[in-house]
């Protein structure tokens, strides 16, 4: 037996307010004067002097803000790489990401693709990276995509929705605040989350599973339970909580794998652009069969919280469509099979995902 052995995020800092710590974690980091750190933010924090008045810029250092409307694409990441070299002599001493699961996984991706030659499509995939990537620093600022201490980074590209799935994808270090979630949007709170508690709900169901997982997994589904069903505690505890769900359930598919939701997500991510969060929760939504309990539940946790899912995404699509998505679904093996097994492609048929997208 060939065990994994498993890169994790050498360095976290936890607690209300450890944003303000940003500045003394990078100091040490810096490699010159002119190799810049390069802070990539989401839009959404334009203006909004509270977070941005603790991000201190020095020589060279930019801070580049990103709309995260639309998931991070391959040709995304090459462009930021680019403008980042042609505008700096030195290479950067790291890139600090700042926002949800897109600007995370942009980050990553950008880190890595400063030390790779190439374009970011030629990396999608499990273990194509060969040189570490620079130092990078993830600050999540909404809680559920796990993206924090994740080995991948999920990326559209030209031919398929692939992660760069690799060792040297995961963060140097994280700043796990819980406070830098408070704005979160009610609708957007609950996708994110979801996309948690899918993640544990893949995870532990799945054949990959071992008692590694199963420890993250099942730490993580307890909390999504007090913060979703219960709602047990203040609006800061849950906001604690949720942030480390968001961490245990990251941890809980690092040395498994997710399953069926997110192959079939993955499909209407490439094709429709749905984001990731709302697309896991549409999915499984219909996906009682395989996993009958947590369906069940997340169908309770939807109807306490007023969330109503948008109908009828696939109801316009012709054959060639539902062929691309199918073929995307279909691409993500290691999922299928941490689903159903090794012999998964005796049941999974494109009849059979057809007639599941059908119902989206």
């Amino acid at each position: 037996m060939n065990y994994k052995n498993y890169p994790m995020v050498s360095r976290v800092v936890f607690g209300r307010g450890s944003f303000n710590q940003l500045n003394d974690i990078l100091a040490p980091k810096r490699l010159n004067a002119k190799a810049p750190f390069i802070f990539l933010v989401d839009d959404v924090f334009k203006g909004n002097a509270w977070l941005t008045s603790r991000i201190s810029l020095a020589y060279d250092d930019q801070l580049l803000f990103i709309s995260a409307d639309e998931e991070p694409t391959t040709s995304q990441v090459d462009e930021l790489v680019e403008q980042i070299i042609l505008n700096h002599t030195d290479r950067p001493s790291g890139i600090i990401g700042i926002g949800g699961g897109t600007l995370l996984d942009l980050s990553k991706a950008v880190a890595i693709m400063l030390t790779n030659e190439g374009e970011s499509k030629d990396y999608q995939g499990w273990d194509l990276v060969k040189t570490p990537a620079i130092y990078h620093v993830g600050v999540p600022t909404i809680s559920g995509t796990g993206a924090e201490v994740s080995r991948t980074t999920v990326l559209t590209g030209p031919e398929k929705k692939l992660g760069i799935n690799s060792d040297y994808t995961p963060f140097d270090q994280v700043i796990l605040d819980p406070e830098l979630t408070k704005d979160v949007p009610k609708d957007q709170w609950f996708y994110t989350g979801m996309d948690c508690y899918i993640h544990c709900v893949e995870s532990l169901k799945g054949t990959y599973l071992n008692a590694f997982s199963q420890s993250y997994g099942e730490k993580s589904l307890e909390l999504c339970k007090e913060i979703f069903v219960d709602g047990d505690g203040s609006e800061e505890e849950l906001q604690d909580k949720l942030m480390m769900a968001s961490w245990h359930g990251g941890m809980s598919i690092a040395y498994s794998q997710v399953g069926v939701a997110h192959a079939l997500s993955y499909g209407l991510g490439y094709l429709l652009g749905t984001k990731h969060g709302l697309g896991n929760c549409i999915v499984f939504d219909h996906l009682e069969e395989f996993y009958p309990e947590g369906v069940a539940l997340f169908k309770r946790m939807k109807k306490i919280h007023g969330i109503i899912l948008p109908q009828g995404l696939c109801s316009k699509l012709d054959e060639d469509e539902f062929n691309t998505m199918i073929d995307v679904a279909l691409a993500m093996e290691p999922l299928w099979e941490n689903a159903m097994g090794k012999n998964w492609k005796q049941t999974i048929t494109r009849e059979k995902l057809r007639a599941l997208y059908e119902k989206m």
